[in-house]
């Protein structure tokens, strides 16, 4: 784990991801692998959120369906193209929201998760509902693959699968710039205290707004080429059970980390996968699982990790400054001359 977390780690990390269609043995290992790059984008974008601002917003998946269903009713109703169609994704889901983020985000915890998971029940009622512009639950049909760039076509699904791969690796790159940044800074100091934030001139509602914007538009993004992947969308993309899927795969590596949440996001879809056979009792498996993660890895796989790096550079440092110490002569006891018959 401890070579993961390094610049060499990342190298190796995106090199297996590269040679992975060169060791499958059929397509739909390879689909299931996109599909899991895809929930790591948006997964990306709410830990930014939950793990370095410290709000948990349970609206992410219905802001992920607001991505799909921009690029489906633009490249299916208006004939749109697909790469513009993709870059309005994004920018109409942050504008969503910057709306959602300026009235919940006043308020504060858990009265915060409430009002987003309410936001994202209504976004499912109106992609059912309104069946003039989403078509309801008739749903989305032939939505475009990507546009070819150049000579390069995405019709296959290895070219699809090294276009999310492509996405995903700037998506965590860019990630890592903000986490690292003074922006990051100020977002993990209003995770700790909203207090001190403020005693510091960090702006607080500014700074969580936009942390919600850049987290909602990770979503948007993954949405967008969730329905290129797909090329069908329904109602069921803007479910809770969306969010919390994602909330799982944050938690099992660990918020607060970048490789966190892409090994979660990544470890989920494949247990899912591995347990069809228990479609109906899925559940049941999970949540047994999902306690003994949370009672003997708190933070997570990754966090779980650092949290005990930490404990032992700080004995190590502790061992050392004892060392550094000057050895003392123990006191000798004086008396006065005489005492002794005194």
């Amino acid at each position: 784990m401890k070579a993961l977390l390094g610049k060499t780690g990342w190298i190796l990390l995106l090199a297996a991801a590269i040679a992975f269609p060169l060791v499958v043995p059929n397509s739909y290992f390879l689909t299931v692998m996109t599909l899991a790059f895809i929930y790591a984008i948006a997964t990306l974008g709410l830990n930014l959120l939950t793990g370095y601002t410290g709000q948990l917003n349970l609206a992410h998946g219905g802001f992920m369906a607001i991505g799909a269903y921009t690029l489906g009713i633009l490249t299916v109703d208006h004939q749109v193209p697909f790469w513009l169609a993709f870059a309005l994704s994004g920018v109409i889901c942050m504008a969503f929201g910057y709306v959602v983020g300026v009235v919940s985000l006043r308020l504060k915890g858990h009265y915060f998760s409430i009002f987003t998971m309410c936001v994202g029940y209504i976004i499912y009622l109106l992609i059912e509902k309104w069946e003039a512009l989403t078509h309801g639950t008739v749903g989305l049909i032939g939505i475009p693959v990507p546009a070819s760039i150049g000579p390069v076509a995405f019709d296959s699904v290895q070219a699809q699968y090294y276009l999310v791969l492509f996405f995903l690796a700037a998506g965590t790159f860019v990630m890592h710039r903000i986490v690292s940044s003074l922006l990051g800074r100020g977002f993990m100091a209003v995770r700790n205290s909203d207090a001190l934030a403020e005693a510091l001139g960090i702006n607080l509602m500014r700074t969580k707004v936009l942390s919600f914007v850049l987290s909602v538009g990770y979503a948007g993004l993954a949405g967008a080429l969730y329905a290129g992947q797909v090329r069908f969308l329904g109602p069921d993309i803007a479910r809770t059970d969306v969010t919390f899927d994602m909330v799982m795969a944050m938690l099992v590596g660990g918020t607060g980390t970048l490789l966190g949440p892409l090994l979660g996001a990544v470890l989920v879809p494949w247990v899912t996968q591995s347990l069809q056979f228990l479609q109906d009792y899925r559940m049941l498996v999970f949540g047994p699982v999902l306690i003994l993660l949370i009672i003997f890895f708190p933070d997570g796989i990754v966090g779980s990790f650092l949290r005990k790096q930490a404990r032992r550079a700080a004995a190590a440092r502790r061992g050392q400054l004892a060392a550094a110490r000057p050895v003392q002569a123990p006191s000798v006891p004086t008396t006065r001359p005489g005492a002794e018959n005194a």
